[in-house]
């Protein structure tokens, strides 16, 4: 099947002939991914005979899917320019994701509010990455509605709530940017993300 008949399943019909060129340019490995939670997508450099490749997850929703896509083929430019001289999401990263996602604004491919929350993320040098979280609450709200399954920050303070690997918690206070948990079992306290999804137990 065409790649870009492919594309167009998983990002915005009107970025999937860019992307596909993209992918053709750059002779690269590109690939739908299971859900990972760690992460929306990933690059990798040449390595072993491999050329540059990258996967995103298949359960996206297709605007979350082409800035994933594009973050990750800035990496790639990145890396063809800088090699590992540059930072993985320094300025030289940052300048490329800046021009590499202009075509779809003048496309006008995303909506007004994620259009902002983009824009404001690449004049923000103090943002690290793509875990920025103004983007990825604008993203979510184009996701398809989850039953059951709740973001931390939205728990109430000793909140009772499992992860899908079944391990349980219970939410504490915020500390700076994360919630401190306590997992009830071995009484161990880990640092978790606000827009983390859980399933709600005992709220």
């Amino acid at each position: 099947m065409d790649k870009v008949k492919v594309l167009e399943k998983y990002l915005p019909p009107d970025a999937a002939p860019l992307i596909g060129r993209w992918i053709d340019y750059f002779k690269c490995e590109f690939k739908i991914s299971r859900n990972r939670n760690s992460k929306f997508g990933d690059y990798r450099a040449p390595y072993g005979g491999k050329g540059h490749r990258i996967s995103v997850n298949y359960d996206l929703n297709p605007y979350a899917f082409l800035v994933t896509t594009v973050h990750e083929f800035a990496h790639l430019h990145t890396w063809n320019e800088h090699k590992q001289k540059a930072k993985p999401h320094g300025t030289e990263w940052k300048s490329n994701f800046k021009r590499m996602m202009q075509p779809f604004f003048e496309k006008d491919v995303f909506p007004a509010d994620i259009k902002q929350a983009i824009t404001s993320y690449l004049n923000n040098p103090a943002a690290s990455s793509c875990s920025d979280l103004t983007l990825y609450r604008s993203l979510r709200k184009y996701d398809a509605p989850k039953e059951d399954v709740h973001t931390v920050e939205k728990l109430r303070v000793n909140a009772v709530f499992k992860l899908k690997d079944g391990r349980v918690f219970r939410k504490g206070e915020k500390l700076r940017k994360r919630f401190k948990c306590v997992e009830v079992s071995s009484k161990r306290v880990y640092l978790f993300s606000p827009v983390a999804e859980v399933e709600l137990i005992d709220g």
